[in-house]
């Protein structure tokens, strides 16, 4: 079963991670590293991302693209990233979700973040 683990970085009154210490930041990054690490030695990770703020939205009519800056997010609704994994269960993916909510932030904190999880409906490597 695969699940997109979505990296939703708004938590109640954490500042952006461009803000924090540069050894929390990279704290935070090392212990994103570490986990990628071990799903993929567990053969559970299929992919993960981090994400810009910048955006596109495109809209196609069989021509030419029409194409607008944004959406302008607030804060609250940043996607900072995800993982793919692919695992037996939706419980393992829970677990997983579990532990990346829990990396750390300004000064070791787990930051919480909320992370939504959703299983993949068609993998566009199996076909149609």
């Amino acid at each position: 079963m695969r699940f997109m683990l979505l990296q939703d970085y708004y938590v109640e009154g954490l500042e952006p991670m461009t803000t924090w210490a540069p050894e929390d930041a990279k704290a935070h990054i090392d212990f994103q590293n570490r986990m990628n690490d071990e799903l993929r030695e567990r053969g559970e990770l299929v992919e993960a991302q981090a994400l810009t703020q910048a955006a596109k939205t495109v809209v196609g009519d069989g021509s030419s693209p029409i194409v607008t800056d944004g959406p302008f997010i607030e804060s609250k609704e940043l996607l900072a990233g995800y993982r793919t994994v692919d695992v037996e269960s939706l419980e393992r993916a829970i677990e997983i979700a579990a532990q990346a909510s829990a990396a750390p932030g300004p000064n070791g904190a787990p930051i919480n973040m909320p992370i939504e999880v959703r299983e993949v409906m068609w993998n566009s490597s199996d076909g149609l």
